[in-house]
């Protein structure tokens, strides 16, 4: 069957970002699928996501970026349940960011404060209080670009880049208006303005 690189559907919706080839396939028949198609199909494990209604099936990532995702989840999740303060899940989890475009993405690590507990159904619907992103090979330009830019228009209010190939963490707070960026390497704690209290240092995650 004769394949296109990913192609984001510009009728649709304008990019924020310049386009982006992150080496994800998709069939050129492939019709353009709405939010309601997408969730009545087949319940799967495979990661997949709705680009504004084009269906992008990554492979399956690496035994380290899974480790690395779990160490992320294990250290979020404990601090969360301690505290009282929400929800943490793991992908593959639908969030529909924005059902009548058609876009739905499936964040590494995600955590949705209590007070916001109702946007959880099944999936997410809306846009949780903090995503985590841990970058590939074949994502990186993906989650640095197209993803940090649907994050901020739909209203998550941090953004966590864990960048295995140089150990750090960066974070996005867009939670004061203008995007703040904050990197963590080594010892460096991580700050983040959703979980404050979160004692968290880079060399936590890679060491």
């Amino acid at each position: 069957m004769p394949v296109a690189r990913h192609l984001r559907c510009g009728a649709c919706h304008p990019p924020l970002i310049s386009a982006i080839d992150d080496g994800i396939v998709v069939g050129m028949s492939d019709p353009q699928m709405s939010t309601v198609s997408y969730l009545a199909t087949e319940e799967t494990n495979h990661r997949r996501e709705l680009v504004y209604g084009r269906l992008r099936e990554p492979p399956a990532p690496f035994f380290s970026h899974q480790e690395l995702v779990l160490r992320v989840a294990e250290r979020l999740r404990a601090h969360v349940r301690l505290f009282g303060l929400g929800t943490v899940a793991i992908s593959p989890l639908d969030v529909i960011l924005d059902a009548d475009r058609a876009l739905v993405v499936q964040p590494d690590v995600l955590f949705v404060s209590a007070e916001r507990r109702s946007i959880i159904r099944n999936q997410v619907w809306g846009a949780p209080d903090l995503v985590v992103e841990v970058l590939s090979e074949w994502n990186a330009d993906y989650d640095r670009g197209d993803k940090l830019g649907w994050y901020r228009q739909y209203g998550v209010r941090e953004y966590w880049i864990v960048d295995p190939f140089n150990q750090s963490v960066t974070v996005v707070d867009f939670t004061k208006g203008a995007p703040e960026t904050r990197v963590a390497t080594g010892i460096g704690p991580v700050h983040s303005s959703v979980l404050p209290a979160l004692n968290l240092t880079s060399f936590d995650l890679f060491a």
